[in-house]
């Protein structure tokens, strides 16, 4: 007879954990059992949606933790469990303090202040419901979004978008791309305003991670949304979870379609030599872009044992639609007396398809903080725009020439990198960071201009044609250092990266190659005074490089007087970025402030150019011929820019589920620096671009509980005037606001939000050349009113399950706090 040996049977530990103000159930509270001879081991579980949990342990002697984010834990040391034992139940207490540094979900937007970055967990923000990713930085203090879609961080559009601490075929290379990923998708924002050299050293105005949502309960949970606005804006999103013990299967899958109208104007005044005027253009736009846009990504996390995992993802994202846009031409002799009116009508197609590939593997070792990470990453776009152009002249009824342009653009990128963080010394209170990047980029673009003969042929013209081929490889190799020594935090760091850039124009054989080393040190000093109480100070060395739109050299031709063209010889612009920060909490009130200097050197300026072609159309009334000059923007290395700046942000929650936020930004932005050139007529031009600019802008938001417990929030923005050597910009103030109501037992919550309250998100300005004048308004996307519906299965509005638990107990060693 075989006799088995078994071993001694595990002891369960039961008990229930409420609310002590509400007494309500806290679901995926933490139940934390760390043996007291061997603290390293450490079990655990969480509570069901009743808030009771059952948790099995060999017997022992245990120090028990029970935790729930902000709530004050509860814990016994030195528990002896010899069998099985019911802990009744316990009851957790709101931690007051802690309330402003945790995600509290559908209560607050809440900020935490860290070494080298700031960190806005996103929350359920209403005035975003139904809108992108976009939607949701605007309502992000120190980020504004213009009415081009355009992204700044304090200011200054160079900031760098990662998804999850990676670039991704979400962010895209154009703001277009990032308003198809839908505000639900999102769990929070870091702004790194000054980053340390752990990450790229792209982007002198800093970076904005987003970071997506995945699943931590255990089981089958998510939400379902749909929504509906006015204009046209529909479509829906499901953020789907299964959990078990060994593996988390994620996805975040959105379908919307939208029409977004918009107008701009020009109303344009050309001069002589001599500074009289030799004639008048006014031009109106109005501009329709529909988009069909579907995104998914699908993600598998194994949990191959405690220390280690492996996650891969996929996402796949198709766009189709249209941009039409209708121009009106006016044109005036020089007493303003009207002479040829156009109409130039352009419909434009575009499909633009998406795929991205991520592997992510993790091993921890037994120390907390201490890990090695690798990821590789593969993501290819192609976007196909097909526009066909025609003008009429109205005066009698004469079309020009139809033109047509074609614009296809392959992109392949590839990611990868190792990170290793090692905690050292005495309670770990040092740490040493090695990691290796690569970027390797290649972009296709084929551009094709011609025009349409009346037999439906395409000529092309070859003077307006060609193929940009542009090659980016980046190996970057990184080093960092943080200790803690009483209330002094250090880090510091050095980061290497070697850019290698081919650029080659196909048609004409031109190639440009472009080869540069560069050192990026960063330096950060962070002291606490209290728990509630922190200044930071810090150092750090960047770069910009040029976007793919301002190195393509091929001119757009929506208007065929007022081009854009960018420019393939662009070099980097560097930039030392200095930064003060302080943080002060109060019982209700935040206050985070922070002060900053950039000095940068060959800094991108938009130039406007008098090209010396004129668009000659016949008058039909006088059969004179009638020279509109056709004006060119390009971007160069031109200017040392100083900027200096300091920002308020202060929060004040006077009760539960009640909150007010305003934030301020003022800086002052110094340029230097003239450009030479020879115009059309052989002459030297010298522009001086010289200029001194402050400017500021400010948000106010604010949420409340109205009666009937009806959610109310509205926000607030002004942006201050602004002013270049070349032009300058009026103010603009907008708002959004929006309404929520929890139905269906609190599963389910109703929500109508309008965005631009008062339909002012215009863009008015005024350009000066020699001989040009002209003042413009541009309003990128009309008032949005949106209906939003959201129904949460298996899967509580209030609370999510810590991330410390899915790490283990255990929370990770980060010098970034």
């Amino acid at each position: 007879m075989m006799v088995t040996a078994q071993g001694p049977k595990p002891i369960k530990l039961t008990g229930t954990v409420i609310d002590s103000e509400t007494n309500q159930p806290l679901e995926y509270a933490t139940i934390i059992l760390q043996e007291v001879r061997n603290p390293d081991k450490i079990t655990g579980g969480i509570t069901d949606n009743k808030g009771k949990f059952t948790v099995e342990a060999p017997a022992g002697q245990y120090n028990i933790k029970v935790e729930f984010i902000s709530f004050k834990s509860y814990e016994l040391k030195n528990q002896a469990l010899r069998g099985d034992k019911d802990m009744g139940v316990i009851k957790l207490a709101l931690d007051v303090a802690q309330l402003d540094a945790v995600e509290v979900i559908a209560e607050r937007t809440t900020v935490e202040l860290r070494m080298d970055k700031k960190i806005y967990n996103v929350g359920q923000d209403m005035t975003v419901k139904g809108g992108s990713v976009t939607d949701v930085l605007d309502n992000v203090p120190s980020v504004s979004v213009d009415v081009e879609g355009n992204i700044s961080l304090r200011g200054n559009e160079n900031v760098r978008i990662l998804i999850n601490g990676k670039p991704s075929a979400l962010s895209g290379l154009s703001p277009d791309a990032l308003q198809q990923l839908p505000a639900d998708a999102i769990e929070k924002i870091e702004l790194i305003t000054n980053p340390s050299a752990r990450y790229d050293a792209e982007g002198t105005a800093g970076i904005i991670n987003i970071i997506l949502k995945k699943g931590k309960g255990l089981g089958v949970n998510g939400a379902l949304s749909a929504f509906a606005g006015n204009p046209d804006n529909f479509g829906g999103s499901l953020n789907l979870n299964l959990r078990g013990e060994k593996i988390n299967i994620f996805t975040n899958t959105s379908y919307r379609y939208s029409d977004s109208p918009g107008n701009s104007l020009f109303e344009q005044i050309n001069y002589n030599q001599d500074g009289t005027i030799r004639n008048y253009q006014d031009e109106y736009r109005k501009n329709n872009r529909i988009n069909d846009n579907f995104n998914t990504n699908l993600g598998v996390e194994f949990i191959i044992n405690e220390s280690t995992s492996l996650t891969n993802s996929f996402v796949y994202r198709k766009r189709s639609g249209e941009n039409n846009t209708n121009v009106n031409f006016f044109n005036f002799d020089a007493n303003k007396l009207p002479t040829i009116q156009r109409n130039r009508f352009t419909l434009e197609d575009d499909s633009d398809e998406s795929v991205q590939y991520s592997l992510n593997f993790e091993k921890r070792f037994n120390e907390d903080g201490h890990k090695l990470t690798f990821d590789y990453q593969y993501s290819t776009n192609n976007e196909l725009e097909d526009s066909n152009i025609t003008e009429l002249i109205l005066n009698d009824n004469n079309q020009l020439t139809p033109e047509r342009t074609i614009n296809n653009e392959n992109v392949n990128n590839q990611l990868l990198q190792f990170d290793y963080v090692l905690p050292f010394g005495e309670n770990k209170q040092s740490q040493f960071e090695l990691g290796y990047r690569g970027n390797f980029n290649d972009f296709d673009t084929d551009f094709q201009f011609g025009t349409i003969e009346p037999n439906g042929d395409f000529t092309l013209d070859n003077d307006f044609t060609n193929r940009l081929l542009f090659k980016e490889n980046i190996n970057a190799l990184y080093t960092q250092f943080g200790t803690r020594f009483g209330k002094f935090n250090l880090m510091s760091g050095l980061r290497m990266e070697d850019t290698n850039i081919d650029i080659r124009l196909v048609n004409t054989n031109d190639i440009n190659k472009k080869k540069y080393t560069n050192w990026f040190p960063s330096v950060f000093l962070g002291y606490e005074f209290s728990e509630t109480e922190q200044f930071t100070v810090s150092y750090s060395k960047r770069l910009r490089r040029p976007w793919s739109r301002f190195i393509n050299p091929f001119p757009s031709r929506t208007s065929n007087t007022n081009l854009f063209q960018g420019n393939p010889d662009l070099d980097p612009t560097f930039t030392d970025a200095y930064d003060i920060g302080y943080l002060k909490r109060w019982d209700k009130i935040t206050l985070n402030t922070s002060a900053y200097y950039n000095r940068s050197t060959g800094v991108f300026q938009f130039i406007a150019l008098e090209t010396g072609d004129f668009v000659e159309i016949e008058n039909p009334d006088t059969n004179e011929i009638v020279d509109v000059p056709i004006m060119l923007r390009t971007p160069i290395n031109l200017a040392v820019e100083q900027r200096l700046g300091v920002e308020f942000t202060t929060t004040y929650t006077p009760k539960r589920n009640w909150r007010f936020t305003w934030n301020i930004n003022l800086f002052n932005q110094k340029l230097d620096g003239d450009y030479t050139y020879i115009n059309y007529q052989d002459e030297e031009i010298v522009q001086n671009f010289d200029s001194e600019n402050f400017t500021w802008f400010s948000r106010l938001s604010s949420k409340i509980v109205l009666p009937y417990k009806i959610d109310f929030q509205a926000n607030m923005m002004y942006q201050g005037p602004n002013r270049t050597a070349q032009s300058k910009s009026e103010g603009m103030l907008s708002a959004n606001l929006a309404f929520s109501k929890d139905i269906l037992k609190d599963k389910g919550t109703l929500s109508l939000n309008v965005s631009d309250l008062f339909n002012s998100r215009k863009r008015i300005s005024e350009t000066r050349t020699p001989t040009v004048f002209s003042y413009s308004e541009m309003q990128w996307r009309q008032r949005q009113v949106t209906l939003n519906f959201t129904y949460r299965f298996n899967k509580q509005k209030e609370r999510e399950m810590p991330d410390r638990m899915r790490e283990g107990g255990g929370e990770d060693f980060d010098f970034e706090g």
